[in-house]
Parts: C-alpha cells; sequence; structure tokens
C-alpha cells in the first residue's frame, strides 16, 4: 500500500497522540504538543526561508496544527513557491477544523487553476468537502479526474471515493465500487454499514453487519445508534448485550448506550452503564457526562442528574475551568436542558424555574429546546407573569419564531387564561401551519369558549388539513360547550372523509361530551360500538360523569370495570368514595377510602403555586414543605377563626378529596393546605393544579 508522506506525518501524529493521552497529569493540558509558529514565521522574514519550500511548509503546518488559519492563510499567500504538499497542508488544514467545505473546493479550484497536480491526500480531502455538501456531481468529476490520470487508488483514496458516493445517497453506485476494491478494510466496511443506517435500510444494515468478517468500536456503535434511530431499540439492546456491556467501548458507545437506556427508559441499564464508566475513569468526560444527565433525567430520576451536573471538575477539568470550549458550553447547554425537561415532566415546577434561572444568570445559551420546556412549566401553572417574562426574553435573544414555539408561546397564554396574547400570536403567524390554528382552538378550547373553538375550525378547514391532534383539540371544545351534536358530526369527519382513525383521546373526548349532556346509557353503548372496554382513560371519565349527575349505583357498576384494569391506581376509589359522600352516604364512602388504605394506595396530593418576585413558591397538599410553614399555618388558623366568626359555614359537599365529613369542613375552609399571607394582597399570584 503506497503512502504519501502527508498520511504517515498525520498518522505519526495521531500515534503521538494517544501516547500522551495516557498523561493522568493535569498540567498534561498545557504542554504544547509542537513549537509556536510565529517565531518561526519571523525568522523566515528575516532569513527570506520561505524561498525554501521545505520550510515555508513545515511553518505552514505549525499554523495549521495551531488552528490558526487565517494566519495560514496569509503565509500561505506569502509563499513564493507553492508545491503541491503546501496546498495539500491548507486545504487539510481548512477540513479539519471544520470551515465550510466551499472554502476547500474554492481551493482546490484554484489550485487546478495554477497547474498543480494533486496528490491522492489532496483528492482525499477534496471528497470529504464533496461528501459533507452532498456535491455529487463535483465527486463524479474528481473520481473522473482519478481514472483519467491513472491515479493508484490505494485503501485511503479508495474509502474516500466510496464515503462520497454513500454521503451522497447514492448507494448502489457505492456497493458497485465497494466490491470492485482491490483492498477491502474495516474502514470500508464500516462506510457501506453508515450508509445503509443512515439511509434507513435498518434489515439491511443489521445483515450487512452480521456478514462482516471484523467488527471493531466503530462498527458496534454505528450498528446500534443505526437501529436506535430507525425505531429498533429492542434489537439495538440485544447487540448492546452480544457485545458484552462495557468491553471495549469508547466514549461513543457508552454514549450510545446510555441514549438506549434513556429512550427504553431502563433505570437498571443506565446505572449499569453508568458503573462502568465510573471503571473506566472517564466519568468527567464532558460527552459521558452530558449522556448520563439525559439518561437519568428521561428515567425519571433528575435529582441524580441535577447533582451530576453541579458536581464540580476534577483533574485537568479544573485547571481549563476558566476557559471552557464551544464545545463544552454547548453540551453544558444540552445537560441544563435536559435537566428541565426532566423537571417539567416530573411536575416539579419551581425546581424547573429555578434551573433556567440558573442557565440565563450562567450567560448559557438557551435553545429552543429549553424554551418551550420552561413554557410548558408556565402553562401547567398559570403563571402569567413568568411568562410574560419568558416571552420577552425570547424576543430580547432574538429566537427564531418557529411553528412549534409560537405554538408553545399560544398554549403558554391561553392556560394562563390570557386569550388576548394567544390570539396575537396567532395572528402573527397561522398561515397554513395546522399546529398554530391546533394550539389556538385548543385555548379557547381550555377557557370555554367552545363555540369560538368550533367556529374556528370551520375556518382552518377551507384552507388547512386539520390533523388527529386538531380533533382531539375540537372535540374538547365540542365538550367543554356541552355540544354534542356538532360533536358527533366531527368524530364522523374525522374517520370518513380525512380518513383518521380515531385514538385513546378521541375516544375519551367522546364519552366526556356524553357525560356532561346526561347521555350515561349512550356511553355504555359507545365503549360496545367502538370496542374500547380495555381503554382506561374512557372509564375514568365514565365514572366522573357518575360523580356529576349523582349516580352511586352506575358509579359503582363503572368503578368495578375499572379496577379490573387497574388494581393499583388509587383514582377509581377516590371518586366513587366522593360520589357516595356527595350522596351522604359517609360510612360508605369512609369503607371505601378504608379499602383504598388497606392496599397501600395513596392519591397523589394536589399542588399549587404562588409567584412572589422572581420567585416561584410550590405548596403541597397535607404537607408542611415550605420554609415558612409555620408562620403559614399560623396566620391561616386565624383567618379560619376570623371567617366563621362572620357567618362562613363550610359545605362539605362541594369538596372533591377523599375525606369523611369533619375532614370535609376543614378543607373547604383550607383550600390549598396553605395560603401565602401575601396572596391576600395579589390573590391573581396563586394557581392550583
Amino acid at each position: 500500500m503506497r503512502l504519501t508522506s502527508s498520511v504517515l506525518f498525520l498518522r505519526r501524529r495521531q500515534h503521538h497522540r494517544r501516547l500522551s493521552g495516557v498523561s493522568n497529569s493535569p498540567l498534561a493540558a498545557y504542554l504544547p504538543e509542537h513549537p509556536p509558529p510565529e517565531p518561526f514565521h519571523a525568522r523566515a522574514i528575516k532569513n527570506c526561508s520561505l524561498e525554501q519550500p521545505s520550510f515555508a511548509n513545515y511553518v505552514l503546518t505549525l499554523y495549521v496544527k495551531s488552528r490558526k488559519l487565517s494566519d495560514a492563510h496569509r503565509l500561505f499567500d506569502e509563499i513564493p513557491d507553492r508545491d503541491v504538499r503546501t496546498w495539500t497542508t491548507l486545504l487539510s488544514g481548512f477540513s479539519r477544523v471544520g470551515s465550510s467545505p466551499t472554502t476547500v473546493l474554492d481551493f482546490f479550484r484554484r489550485m487546478q487553476v495554477e497547474g498543480v497536480v494533486p496528490n491522492d491526500f489532496t483528492l482525499s480531502t477534496v471528497l470529504k468537502s464533496c461528501a459533507s455538501l452532498t456535491m455529487l456531481k463535483l465527486g463524479k468529476e474528481v473520481h473522473g479526474w482519478i481514472f483519467r490520470n491513472g491515479v493508484e487508488v490505494d485503501s485511503v483514496l479508495g474509502n474516500s471515493i466510496l464515503d462520497m458516493y454513500v454521503k451522497c445517497g447514492e448507494l448502489n453506485i457505492a456497493e458497485r465500487l465497494f466490491h470492485s476494491l482491490e483492498e477491502i478494510n474495516i474502514v470500508s466496511w464500516n462506510v457501506m454499514l453508515g450508509g445503509y443506517v443512515n439511509n434507513g435500510e435498518a434489515g439491511k444494515s443489521l445483515a450487512f453487519f452480521k456478514a462482516m468478517p471484523f467488527k471493531d468500536v466503530v462498527s458496534w456503535n454505528t450498528i446500534i445508534h443505526g437501529l436506535m434511530q430507525n425505531g429498533q431499540e429492542g434489537t439495538a439492546l440485544e447487540l448492546l448485550y452480544e457485545k458484552e456491556l462495557g468491553a471495549n467501548f469508547n466514549e461513543f458507545t457508552f454514549s450510545i448506550a446510555l441514549s438506549l437506556a434513556a429512550a427504553l427508559t431502563l433505570l437498571d441499564l443506565g446505572m449499569q452503564i453508568h458503573g462502568h464508566v465510573l471503571r473506566c475513569g472517564i466519568s468527567t468526560n464532558g460527552f459521558i457526562r452530558t449522556s448520563l444527565i439525559d439518561m437519568y433525567c428521561k428515567c425519571g430520576k433528575v435529582e441524580k442528574a441535577s447533582l451530576l451536573l453541579r458536581k464540580p471538575p476534577t483533574g485537568s477539568e479544573t485547571i481549563r475551568s476558566y476557559e471552557k470550549s464551544h464545545e463544552e458550553l454547548s453540551r453544558q447547554k444540552i445537560s441544563y436542558s435536559s435537566l428541565i425537561s426532566g423537571y417539567v415532566h416530573k411536575g416539579d415546577f419551581e425546581s424547573a424555574f429555578t434551573t433556567f434561572r440558573s442557565m440565563v444568570c450562567g450567560k448559557l445559551e438557551v435553545n429552543e429546546y429549553s424554551v418551550t420546556s420552561i413554557l410548558s412549566a408556565c402553562a401547567s401553572t398559570g403563571i402569567l407573569g413568568l411568562g410574560l417574562q419568558l416571552h420577552a426574553y425570547i424576543i430580547k435573544v432574538g429566537h427564531k419564531m418557529d411553528v412549534p414555539l409560537r405554538s408553545s408561546i399560544i398554549d403558554m397564554y391561553s392556560k394562563c387564561g390570557s386569550l388576548e396574547d394567544a390570539k396575537l400570536i396567532f395572528e402573527g403567524g397561522k398561515d397554513s401551519y395546522v399546529g398554530l390554528w391546533t394550539s389556538m382552538i385548543s385555548g379557547l378550547a381550555a377557557n370555554g369558549s367552545g363555540k369560538e373553538a368550533v367556529d374556528l375550525f370551520k375556518v382552518m378547514t377551507e384552507g388547512v388539513k386539520p390533523n388527529e391532534v386538531t380533533f382531539v383539540a375540537v372535540l374538547s371544545a365540542c365538550s367543554h360547550s356541552g355540544l354534542l351534536k356538532e360533536g358527533k358530526e366531527y368524530f364522523k369527519l374525522m374517520k370518513e372523509v380525512y380518513g383518521i382513525k380515531p385514538g385513546v383521546e378521541h375516544f375519551t373526548c367522546m364519552v366526556d361530551l356524553y357525560g356532561r349532556r346526561g347521555r350515561l346509557d349512550e356511553i355504555k353503548q359507545f365503549i360496545c360500538q367502538n370496542g374500547i372496554s380495555n381503554v382506561t382513560s374512557v372509564w375514568k371519565s365514565f365514572l366522573s360523569s357518575c360523580r356529576f349527575h349523582r349516580n352511586v349505583e352506575l358509579g359503582r357498576w363503572v368503578c368495578e370495570k375499572l379496577l379490573s384494569l387497574i388494581p393499583n391506581d388509587p383514582e377509581p376509589y377516590v371518586l366513587l368514595s366522593n360520589i357516595c359522600a356527595d350522596d351522604g352516604r359517609w360510612e360508605e364512602a369512609a369503607k371505601i377510602r378504608s379499602q383504598m388504605q388497606k392496599r397501600g394506595l395513596k392519591k397523589v396530593p394536589g399542588q399549587s403555586w404562588i409567584q412572589l418576585k422572581n420567585t416561584v413558591h410550590t405548596f403541597i397538599m397535607g404537607a408542611d414543605t415550605h420554609p415558612n410553614s409555620s408562620e403559614i399555618r399560623s396566620f391561616l388558623d386565624e383567618l379560619i377563626e376570623r371567617s366563621k366568626e362572620i357567618g362562613y359555614l363550610p359545605h362539605a359537599k362541594l369538596v372533591m378529596q377523599d375525606v369523611g365529613q369533619e375532614e370535609g369542613e376543614m378543607l373547604e375552609a383550607e383550600p390549598d393546605g396553605m395560603i401565602h399571607p401575601e396572596f391576600l394582597e395579589n390573590p391573581e399570584l396563586a394557581f392550583r393544579n
């Protein structure tokens, strides 16, 4: 195999890096791999050494290795006699530091104009740029030039040509070229494997992988990650275990394995991988750390993820902490985004707001993922003040107001009760984007404007095709406004005109609609006709309707059906207990609560939030978790006594909790468990879930 001097030089450099990488000294990060180029450049100018190609190329190489491409470019223009190595050094420099592939191609064209004949390493660099830009036509021209000029195609150049065709989507040509290569090595196999994976051919890529005569860590990384990307997480997991967890893993393997654990929410697997990471001594690696944080967030262990994010760096990281690279900042941004999303998913909105504030104060760039997550938190808590601040922040930093972000803002304003603001955002960019229309229809429905939501849906269908989410929104609007006739029509329209198969949410909306109109017998027929007797949300909605209409006997029957599906869910017990309490059957309600307690079931306590200045305070029903709970409790007791003195009489039947009559009277006087004194002066600041 013939190798150019440039290739040998690069391989020696890579070997040197591998050897120097074993040093555990924190000072290793500051030991230069090469001398600074400026003194050599100054000496060359003084001694007129730039006229000597070998010395000029050496200085140019130093600039490239120092990633000082602007200086390298200026030196390049100063060199009077530029040979192929001069051009190749600068071209490879542009390619390696991530410059625009267009820059590489422009220099290659200029090189041809000046009559410099490229070598195989030059051609490999140009082909890489063609692959990055998917410039098939130019790539074919380079391939043709190689063929016409009889350039010997070694494994490096052959794999570059192969990679160009794969990246340009020409798999048929790539397959023929692959089988015609004189020397097929592991890189060749991996290039083809990556082509099948990126083309979405999961089955073909798996068969190709199994046929490979030898596999390295890149092969395993490619196939496992590719199967994940193509929705084959189960097969990817089998391959991960086949590889023997932790055996010959590099940082990318660990990251992929952690992503797989996150996608499947397999906490045990994630913790097992974390153990291997610790044993390998790479837990402080920024890439691995980001993957660990994301895994713990998606597996519901947000506190663990928070500890990892806030854990101080060690070793060489400590020395370099004051000069974070772009890559490190990017990873930190992703970690914060994962943490915010994890808190929101868990319902810990106070921590989500605190983390977001830390991100902004730390001057980290806030990406769209973080913004939409925190908008969701504002919507869930109903805190309009924070939502307004966040909207202003989005405008200030210049976030692109694309459809997902506009939809999130509309959703936030709608759920915070500010329909006028939601309408302003909607009118500013509705056009033909179904997501914006759907968000506005949902917002109107949630605020009791069902008729207006239905009218907007009619306007929408004149130019925009609704999707399944849109129909959930319009059916919900019909339900909120009791529009049974319209709801039945839209349910039929969805199936027969738009060909959308009803899902769980559509069925649940219809059951809720029948229930609000008191058509309890028709709900039975609807469930039977549509074969949805195994859908728990449908039965829960049915049971809520039984409570609303105080139908104890039917409620008991529905509760039995529901408990046969979800015996360990406390909600059916709570609903049936409330139905009995509403009807004055306190002993029966107490008996039902007793059964629930014997099974070890507990209702998830309600929460409420208040915003004071820039801080969100969370209160949990029946828990003294707030730092000022004693003060608040004392103040609340005083309020209750004063309310009784002026004639306030509790009505326990209105309490939607699984409690007895005496407890009900207490809760009627204490709707949120606690009220912050400042809330009395600013009642609009309090929100409940």
